[in-house]
């Protein structure tokens, strides 16, 4: 952004010079002599000093730019050019009878210029400002001919205020673009990682379950908790493969699946934690439940995580309510309900981050 603001700064001060140099010498020195009159400054104001005050603001704004500050230079130009006009103006007429013509086309490239800094504060600054200056001068010096550059500033105001909002719409569309490309690099870097992670895992998993199964097969009827540690490392395995396969397109295969079995399996795993931390979990099915079309591992793994979450969302105790009805056309509606602390509205457009995470609080 500071580079950008550096550009349009160059530009702006070279433009001022040259628009508001080359204006008055035409309108002051040229015009004149193709109408057969004597050309110079007008008498009374501030004469040629007020050029060179205008001019001396460019040394100043590179010497702003050197120092990397060039935000304050666009303000520093308008405001002192503002000022010195308006003083120049009420000395050249205040107290004659000469009619009110003045103006610079610079004032026209001030207001139709500032779109270009992106900058809403610089925009109505000048906008206003340009007015007011011409709404005292007809106050001041008592001539309704202000009246005409107050309206024609108006409108070029609105044309600019246009210009600005799709500008400012414009850069938002980018910044949404460039963020988007940042989370994809980002995934496909989680997918390097994971991918090598998940292979070195896979080998002490295959021996877990080797030992595992020999055990069950030692002593058939001493555990029943053997056939669950199988499953679980056949869970991990999946999920290993799921990290294999991060950031690519991959083929989910439905089959048909009991919800009731699902939900069972998923209670069997979680049960305990939630009983640890004194957390009561209550199943309600209403009526047969049909088989449902779908790949039973991820949805295990949705309510284990559902279930985990609101674990611990409740670290002092609660209940955990899971409702499974059918609706009309054959939906099924399952809801897992907890009473704890919930999300944040500012955190519900988050949850589905890969990798946005929050932390429950009591």
């Amino acid at each position: 952004m500071v580079l950008e603001e550096k550009k349009a700064i160059k530009l702006f001060i070279w433009l001022f010079n040259l628009i508001f140099l080359t204006y008055d010498f035409f309108y002051y020195y040229v015009y004149p002599h193709s109408i057969h009159q004597k050309p110079g400054l007008p008498e009374g104001g501030l004469g040629y000093w007020y050029y060179v005050l205008i001019v001396l603001l460019t040394p100043i704004g590179i010497y702003l730019l050197k120092r990397g500050n060039p935000y304050q230079i666009k303000y520093i130009f308008f405001v002192v050019y503002t000022v010195l006009d308006l003083v120049n103006n009420i000395l050249i007429y205040w107290g004659t009878n000469k009619p009110f013509a003045s103006g610079n086309l610079v004032e026209v490239f001030f207001v139709l210029f500032s779109p270009l800094f992106i900058n809403r504060t610089y925009f109505f600054l000048v906008s206003i400002g340009m007015i007011v200056k011409y709404g005292l001068l007809g106050i001041i010096l008592m001539d309704s001919r202000a009246a005409v550059a107050v309206w024609m500033l108006i409108l070029m105001a609105v044309i600019a205020f246009v210009l600005l909002i799709r500008f400012i719409s414009y850069l938002k569309a980018i910044n949404s673009i460039n963020e988007e490309l940042r989370q994809k690099e980002k995934l496909a870097v989680i997918g390097q990682m994971a991918a090598a992670i998940g292979h070195e895992i896979r080998n002490p998993l295959a021996s877990l379950k080797g030992f595992t199964q020999l055990q069950q097969e030692r002593s058939p009827n001493s555990n029943n908790f053997y056939p669950i540690m199988i499953q679980e490392i056949d869970r991990i395995n999946s999920i290993v493969n799921d990290l294999m396969y991060l950031g690519k397109p991959k083929s989910l295969q439905f089959e048909k699946a009991n919800i009731e079995e699902i939900i069972a399996y998923t209670l069997s795993i979680t049960q305990q934690q939630a009983g640890r931390q004194k957390v009561n979990i209550e199943t309600v099915m209403e009526g047969p439940l049909p088989l449902i079309e779908c790949d039973d591992k991820q949805l295990k793994q949705v309510f284990i995580n559902l279930i985990k979450n609101a674990t611990d969302a409740m670290p002092d105790g609660g209940k955990i309510r899971i409702h499974i009805k059918v609706l009309k056309d054959k939906l099924m509606l399952i809801s897992v309900e907890d009473e704890g602390c919930g999300i944040e509205d500012k955190n519900i457009l988050n949850i589905g981050e890969p990798t946005y995470s929050f932390i429950f609080l009591n």
